[in-house]
């Protein structure tokens, strides 16, 4: 009984090994566990950008895509693995732990890439070749029956192992650290930091190595190196099963949001009719209810936990805690009020990133085709376009580490906080960026159409006379912009969500990903429709990008991000942290 007593002492509440024995605090979690999830992100990243970042090349040169649809194509694909996340994320606090949720989604991505390699591999997977510099007046066949429906099922099985894997990775590592210690919150920081270092490590590798691999042997070795690197992080991740500790799920969050908010509805309509009692403000006589410690929580845990009188923020939520309720079975806790109304908080800071990830739908897009348009060699060696993305991915690896190491320390030693810099400041740093960034794309692309101009090359394949370092400044300043708002997203939602939400909380910085690259491809839409009549060519369409009026459609979004960044600074204004904690 002494020894049972011990080994309950000393295990992690509400968390168990691999084995779903309990886990242990002198064994399971720590810089350890979370280094094996940061190894794992290098190979998972590469499997995923290195056909991501040149996928458009792909679709156009080989499946025969205009240059448009090839754009949306990506952006689609793009943004249906990163709102998969969300299903990873809900998986994760629901039903499986992130353990079991990562090696399952990297089965499957593993099952996509085996698809597409074996594509691109056979000539009788893909549509005829053709040149239409040879050949002008034979158009291209482009991919269609049952060439298109392998591509497109080896597309989305990828897409839908990168969203579990997205949705349950960060959350796995994260919880490796133990918040109710100053040292594990700024332990879980780093690793924040870190983990978008190695998601940019894998990035490097695969716009460099991986895409000249695709454009000079052939794009049979670019799936297959991914296929290998998915494969490969299966055991690496295996190995540190010793070592993590897995949150054990807490049920589906998404009823508990259902829940509270049917609850309030109802029971407001109720109180319109009776006399019962509804707990409605901060003030009123609270009634009895359930502590986490009754609901099976964890009561150490720093949630809203024993709470008896709900807050007055989003007082409309406390109707759904009443002494008669509408519905027995839509009974609610204070607690469960509480950890819906921080969801709620947590939706418009989420929804003010989506325009930056709409901007940085750009670089795997627009910016690609017009590099390759330029002159993209450095002394004898000709650099593929798809490696564009080297200039932010370097800067974020460098950045990263100064960052957590110099410049943190820094304001924290100014600031006398825990953080030094919040997470919304750093989240409106990068915001601000990509205004600079579209307005330096804007810029740059009305030089390279002077160029074209002055070179009478309107309508040859020739390269211009001018060297696709310009893409580079528009790709720095995207690049620090997402490093600012990634890392700072990842982090707020996983420190400020419910224990039982954090997986998919988390997630919601994946799914900002994948709402900007839809939005990117309906403002493509859009601003054809707009600007396409009888008398004028839409801005964004045809097989010719020199006929493009890109520069018009970069101040658009330059404007557009002012308006969001405008709107982001108003509830940012508005958010209170649930709670401040000095830097000691």
């Amino acid at each position: 009984m002494e020894a049972e007593s011990q080994t309950q002492l000393s295990s992690w509440d509400g968390y168990v090994d691999w084995k779903n024995r309990p886990a242990l605090t002198k064994k399971h979690g720590g810089l350890l566990a979370a280094s094996f999830v940061l190894v794992v992100e290098v190979l998972e990243n590469l499997a995923y950008l290195a056909n991501a970042s040149n996928l458009v090349l792909y679709l156009s040169e080989y499946m025969h895509f205009s240059p448009s649809k090839s754009a949306n194509s990506v952006t689609n694909f793009m943004g249906t693995a990163f709102l998969l996340a969300l299903l990873g994320g809900f998986l994760s606090d629901a039903f499986c732990t992130t353990y079991f949720i990562y090696l399952i989604s990297a089965l499957i991505e593993f099952l996509g890439l085996v698809v597409l390699t074996i594509q691109a591999r056979s000539a009788s997977l893909k549509p005829p070749t053709c040149d239409l510099h040879a050949a002008p007046s034979v158009p291209c066949e482009q991919v269609h029956g049952t060439q298109a429906a392998m591509l497109f099922i080896g597309l989305y099985l990828v897409a839908l192992g990168v969203g579990g894997i997205k949705g349950s990775l960060p959350p796995h590592g994260a919880q490796q650290f133990d918040e109710a210690t100053p040292q594990g919150r700024k332990q879980r920081s780093t690793f924040f930091n870190y983990f978008v270092f190695c998601l940019s490590f894998g990035a490097l590798i695969a716009v460099t190595f991986v895409v000249w691999v695709e454009d000079n042997k052939g794009w049979q070795w670019g799936f297959g190196i991914s296929t290998f690197a998915i494969f490969l992080s299966i055991p690496v991740f295996l190995a540190g099963s010793p070592f993590y500790r897995n949150k054990i799920p807490c049920g589906s969050p998404l009823t508990t949001i259902n829940k509270v908010l049917i609850a309030a509805l109802l029971n407001s309509c109720v109180s319109r009719n009776s006399t019962s009692a509804i707990a409605s403000m901060a003030s009123s006589p609270s009634p009895p209810i359930r502590t986490g410690k009754e609901n099976g929580q964890d009561s150490k845990s720093k949630d809203v936990e024993s709470i008896e009188t709900p807050s007055t923020s989003l007082s409309f939520l406390n109707r759904a805690v009443s002494d008669t309720p509408a519905c027995g079975a839509l009974e609610c806790s204070v607690q469960q009020v509480e950890e819906v109304k921080i969801v709620m908080k947590i939706l418009p800071l989420f929804a003010c990133t989506i325009m930056l990830n709409c901007c940085l739908a750009q670089l795997s897009t627009f910016s690609v085709q017009q590099a390759a348009t330029m002159n993209t060699k450095v002394g004898s060696l000709k650099v593929p376009p798809a490696s564009l993305p080297i200039f932010p991915v370097v800067f974020m690896m460098i950045l990263a580490p100064v960052y957590d190491h110099f410049i943190i320390p820094f304001a924290r030693r100014v600031t006398k906080t825990e953080m030094g810099i919040s997470h919304l400041q750093r989240i409106g740093i990068g915001l601000f960026l990509s205004i600079v960034a579209m307005a330096i794309a804007a810029l740059v692309e009305i030089k390279r159409k002077s160029v074209v101009t002055d070179s009478g090359l309107l309508d040859s394949a020739k390269p211009l006379p001018i060297t696709f370092f310009w893409i580079a400044f528009q790709y720095l300043f995207l690049g620090s912009a997402d490093l600012f708002v990634l890392a700072g997203l990842l982090e707020f939602c996983f420190s400020e969500a419910p224990v039982s939400m954090r997986s998919l909380a988390t997630s919601l910085s994946w799914a900002s990903l994948a709402i900007g690259y839809y939005l990117s491809s309906a403002i493509v839409s859009i601003v054809n429709s707009v600007t396409g009549n009888s008398k004028h060519k839409p801005w964004l369409s045809g097989g010719n990008l020199n006929h493009y009026y890109l520069e018009r459609f970069y101040w658009l979004m330059c404007i557009l991000s002012t308006l969001n960044f405008m709107h982001y600074l108003f509830w940012a204004s508005k958010y209170k942290y649930r709670s401040v904690r000095s830097s000691k």
